[in-house]
């Protein structure tokens, strides 16, 4: 591990670290995502992918947006009043978003980050060829990586991430939620093993 002048260890210069954050719905995974990125940014260490935001609509959810990390793009990519062959629950889902902003905004950050980050690999996600190609090309990457995950699915995508060695899984829970982005970063920094 290298040191800067300043003596502090040199987060970049840590082992690879793949981490899958996993939880039941609305157990805060994206919350606690959101929160590893601002406290990995403020390290300087350069953050792309795709991240997915809710949709509110009088104080209730009807969908989701994906965001391009980098960039900041976003697209609607699962609503309540998208008509698709492919739904999930309530929401109806566009592939095409996934694959146009979503599929690239992983891409960009396989070429141009320090640290991939993919919120979330979930039903919806795993129905796109485009989005699981590039899922696996980020975990065979050399980059650091965070990733939202699924809890129950049996997809093989899902099921391929939790039996890699090279990716630690760690659940958020409502106990261990405001904790949990501490312990990652000590993770990232190679403080804890």
């Amino acid at each position: 591990m290298g040191t800067d002048d300043s003596g502090q260890e040199d987060v970049k210069a840590s082992e690879v670290v793949k981490i899958g954050i996993t939880g039941l719905p609305s157990s805060g995974k994206t919350q606690t995502l959101l929160k590893i990125i601002e406290m990995v940014e403020a390290e300087d260490i350069v953050v792309g992918g795709m991240v997915t935001e809710p949709i509110i609509f009088r104080n209730k959810r009807v969908g989701f947006y994906i965001k391009d990390w980098m960039t900041g793009k976003k697209r609607k990519f699962a609503h309540i009043n998208i008509e698709s062959t492919l739904s999930v629950g309530p929401y109806g889902v566009d592939q095409k978003a996934l694959e146009s902003l979503g599929v690239k905004a992983i891409q960009g950050a396989i070429d141009n980050a320090d640290m991939i980050i993919i919120d979330e690999v979930g039903k919806m996600e795993v129905e796109s060829p485009g989005f699981v190609k590039v899922v696996e090309d980020a975990l065979d990457s050399d980059k650091m990586m965070l990733l939202t995950l699924h809890k129950k699915s049996r997809n093989p995508l899902l099921q391929d991430i939790r039996r890699r060695d090279d990716v630690r899984i760690l659940e958020v829970t409502p106990v261990n939620r405001n904790l949990l982005p501490y312990k990652i970063m000590k993770l990232i920094k190679g403080e804890l093993l």
